[in-house]
């Protein structure tokens, strides 16, 4: 069940790696936090746009360890990233990940708004759709 979590989709005619974590149990947060590196770090540098949705997902702090982890390993693959939060997810916890992994990680309230993000074309576009935690 947990790697179907974690698979590529394409958007627009770009390809984008999705992560799942929507609805899930801390337990299983854990894992899939687990997988992803394995996705990205296949991928060429700087090619990776991933979007990642915590809509409604259980997090403890093994979790945010995780995550911090996964974030590190990431980062040189990707080309840009974004996060679906709701007020579930906890501002500390994406504080801890944001500085720990030193990484922009935008964040949106709907799937397609960060979909529309990571396939924007230019510069400009990213910034207006990008929005503060």
């Amino acid at each position: 069940m947990n790697g179907d979590r974690v698979r590529f989709i394409t958007h627009r005619g770009q390809r984008i790696l999705l992560v799942e974590y929507d609805g899930c149990t801390a337990a299983q947060f854990s894992t899939i936090c687990d997988l992803v590196p394995s996705y990205v770090t296949a991928e060429p540098k700087g090619s990776v746009l991933l979007l990642a949705d915590f809509t409604n997902a259980q997090m403890d702090r093994e979790g945010l360890e995780h995550l911090k982890k996964a974030t590190v390993f990431d980062r040189p693959h990707l080309k840009r990233s974004a996060w679906v939060v709701t007020n579930g997810f906890p501002k500390a916890f994406y504080e801890n990940v944001k500085a720990f992994s030193v990484r922009d990680l935008p964040t949106f309230n709907t799937r397609e708004q960060a979909l529309s993000y990571l396939v924007a074309e230019d510069e400009d576009e990213t910034r207006e759709l990008a929005s503060p935690a």
